[in-house]
């Protein structure tokens, strides 16, 4: 699939260039929490556009790695559903919503998040919702649908909650809250996305 392939190959680049620019390039384009109340040192990349700076950098290439085996396996599942455009603007929806979910769990925080994770795990999220096997009845005049939202909603922030804490908690290298704002983003948008396709094309 041409979308997923391409998030896929520009953020291998990035990944590679981001060796030669040098570490300060993280704390260029990662994204800061801090940044949004100018608690944080002053960066060349406007706040507004860390949430998607930082998807494009990465701690190593097992952090890369990862990611990329994530997306290009849900990634293209999804594009197969939504189409290519769709993708991608659920993976930079995706990306701000990780940023907010990090963000609110620490807005003072001035260490930079990065990684594609967050982004990923929107795609994940609508991966999840479209392609779970199991049927979920409704409860009372809540529909189904939205009770397999809840469902998973509440599985991925207990498993994100639960590697934060055996990690060292908000500290952790791991934002496990950009994880649980990325995969609820994709449970948001999985089905506008899916109505805007067959509706229009």
């Amino acid at each position: 699939m041409r979308a997923t392939a391409a998030i896929a190959v520009v953020t291998a680049l990035a990944f590679v260039a981001q060796g030669f620019a040098g570490p300060h390039v993280i704390l260029q384009g990662g994204f800061i929490p801090a940044r949004f109340s100018e608690v944080a040192p002053f960066t060349a990349v406007p706040f507004a556009l860390t949430p998607l700076t930082a998807t494009l950098l990465h701690g190593g290439w097992l952090h890369l790695g990862f990611n990329l085996l994530m997306l290009v396996y849900c990634g293209r599942q999804v594009e197969g559903v939504l189409g290519g455009l769709r993708l991608v603007i659920l993976y930079i929806v995706g990306a701000y919503g990780a940023a907010l979910g990090q963000f609110l769990i620490d807005p003072g925080s001035t260490g930079p998040m990065i990684g594609a994770s967050g982004a990923i795990s929107a795609v994940v999220g609508t991966y999840a919702l479209m392609f779970g096997r199991g049927q979920v009845k409704r409860i009372g005049p809540v529909p189904g649908v939205v009770v397999r939202a809840l469902w998973l909603a509440v599985a991925w922030t207990i498993l994100q909650w639960g590697i934060g804490f055996a990690s060292g908690g908000t500290a952790s290298p791991i934002a496990f809250a950009a994880h649980i704002g990325g995969f609820v983003t994709g449970l948001a948008l999985a089905y506008p996305l899916l109505e805007w396709r067959y509706r229009y094309g």
